[in-house]
């Protein structure tokens, strides 16, 4: 009886030990639209700000997974996007490959990407990065959210994913709450901002 016990045992364990590696369940239950493990804005919105109503720069400060400080002054005078997002997320799994193919198109641009991780540790964060070849850093910003606050005043506080396009003086240009589409989308907005005079 015991034996019987153990086998059933390894071989559920097994079992679930392959589901768990042949499909991203998070992913796939968002695209399934069950939205479980994320949280749901009210759709996909992306609003641009002309430049006259963007209101004062951004300052926030914040340490990398790989333990590197950052801050607004690091990207003085570049665009910079910012990306809320954390690992349980199944809009963020399903838009990082588009954010990336975003941040390479800018390749030696005045132009950065910064990911802050409102919810993981930095060696959940870093795999994330790896099994999503992300190539931008992002900030761990679990333990105490400075840097989600300094951006309150643009972002919904309990909505995830959500981007910040940033003109060169620090100021948000441009806002997209929920799961980027499309590279494209993004990219036209860097664009249009990277091509404002300075």
């Amino acid at each position: 009886m015991r034996r019987r016990l153990l086998a059933a045992s390894l071989t559920a364990a097994l079992a679930f030990g392959l589901g768990a590696c042949a499909a991203d369940p998070l992913a796939d239950q968002y695209r399934a639209g069950d939205n479980k493990g994320y949280i749901a804005a009210n759709g996909f919105q992306t609003s641009e700000i002309p430049a006259a109503d963007r209101g004062e720069r951004v300052e926030f400060a914040g340490v990398t997974e790989t333990g590197a400080e950052v801050s607004d002054a690091d990207y003085a005078g570049q665009v910079l996007v910012v990306n809320f997002w954390y690992a349980a997320c199944g809009p963020c799994i399903v838009e990082a490959p588009r954010l990336e193919e975003a941040y390479e198109s800018f390749e030696g641009q005045d132009v950065a990407f910064l990911g802050v991780n409102t919810y993981d540790q930095a060696a959940t964060a870093a795999s994330f990065a790896r099994d999503n070849g992300v190539s931008y850093p992002s900030v761990i910003d679990v333990n105490g959210g400075a840097v989600k606050l300094a951006f309150a005043e643009h972002a919904p506080l309990t909505a995830t994913p959500v981007t910040l396009v940033l003109d060169k003086e620090g100021r948000v240009a441009a806002r997209i709450i929920g799961e980027l589409p499309e590279a494209s989308i993004l990219q036209t907005i860097v664009r249009d901002v990277l091509a404002e005079p300075a």
